[in-house]
């Protein structure tokens, strides 16, 4: 909390967010905060603030930002920043049931790619680094697979979920046995 009588604001941890989601959206679509700010009616001051997590904006000035994102307003507010690798393990079904899980909830303001990644037994395969901000899903099928970042990689089985940063290096590689993979490729939608 800030000191009595300091006039200064305690930065909550929606407005940090909610700044931090502002600024990163900005970057990814390589616009200026001068930019930003022109376009959206407001000063590149209370842009400042409000990227820096210290403002406490309408909802008429989140709309204007999200309009000139090209993202709904929903996507500033919704609490699912990427901090790193998220890994799911399966889970058993119970028989005669019918079961539902949600895995991972992408954002709109995404473009969605959905692939089946079919390797071979031992092998290795290198992956190429997507374009920026792109979140790759892997959701094991059949077999058996270690793949993720290469710096923090995950032993993978049959239910397994796990979504990473795709524009680092990353890679898959089996052992005795074939995988079958769904990918899902989440990238930013440019401008």
């Amino acid at each position: 909390m800030a000191a009595p009588g300091s006039g200064r604001q305690p930065v909550s941890s929606t407005a940090a967010a909610v700044g931090a989601k502002i600024r990163l959206r900005r970057q990814q679509r390589g616009m200026s905060a001068a930019e930003m700010a022109r376009r959206a009616g407001l000063s590149k001051a209370t842009l400042s603030q409000l990227e820096a997590g210290k403002g406490n904006p309408t909802i008429d000035t989140l709309d204007a930002i999200a309009v000139v994102l090209r993202i709904p307003i929903a996507d500033l507010l919704a609490r699912d920043a990427d901090t790193g690798p998220v890994y799911r393990p399966g889970t058993p079904a119970e028989p005669g049931e019918v079961a539902r899980e949600l895995l991972r909830r992408i954002s709109s303001g995404n473009s969605l790619e959905i692939w089946r990644l079919r390797i071979p037994p031992e092998t290795e395969l290198t992956g190429v680094p997507h374009a920026t901000g792109t979140i790759e899903h892997l959701l094991i099928a059949a077999g058996h697979v270690t793949a993720g970042p290469v710096d923090a990689p995950q032993d993978l089985g049959p239910g397994d979920m796990l979504a990473f940063a795709g524009d680092a290096p990353h890679f898959y590689r089996t052992a005795a046995e074939a995988v079958d993979i769904t990918v899902v490729f989440a990238s930013p939608i440019s401008p």
